[in-house]
């Protein structure tokens, strides 16, 4: 091969790969970008599904000890946080939960029984589904409870 056609060819390469290192960093931020509308808005098609299994878990976990749920109000309002470890999504929403008493337990004479109890509900995505484990954080509301467990969860802006 004569030099100058190694040159063009050289010059091509090295224009190419620039060209690819600026333009791939942003494909895949787009891609990422993508991805987290997706999976939000799978979020909000799941979601009443979701609730529901996520009362039956919570309401089954025998927490708080004397008390029996008797129903769970969820917020339209959803606050998504990143686990900063292994990137999975988190959807917080918060809740409003009535108790009453389970007979002959150490709640029944307690007046505080009824009172609604402010919470937030959490729920997962493990990279290919939304699932719940029932999992309550009492008296938090969601950006709070974002922010209390601040050294695991990234709060994902709007």
């Amino acid at each position: 091969m004569n030099q100058p056609v190694v040159w063009i060819v050289l010059v091509t390469l090295v224009t190419v790969c620039v060209a690819l290192a600026g333009f791939l960093p942003r494909m895949l931020a787009a891609r990422r970008r993508q991805r987290l509308i997706d999976t939000r808005v799978s979020f909000h098609h799941r979601r009443e599904w979701l609730e529901a299994k996520f009362f039956d878990l919570a309401s089954s976990s025998g927490l708080p000890r004397g008390l029996r749920w008797t129903n769970c109000d969820f917020s339209d309002e959803v606050a998504f946080a990143r686990d900063r470890e292994s990137r999975d999504l988190s959807a917080f929403v918060a809740v409003t939960i009535s108790f009453e008493a389970i007979e002959g337990g150490d709640m029944e004479e307690v007046e505080a029984v009824n009172n609604l109890r402010a919470a937030t509900a959490v729920f997962r995505h493990d990279g290919k589904q939304w699932f719940t484990e029932g999992r309550v954080i009492m008296n938090l509301e969601p950006v709070e409870a974002i922010e209390r467990f601040n050294q695991a969860l990234e709060l994902i802006a709007d």
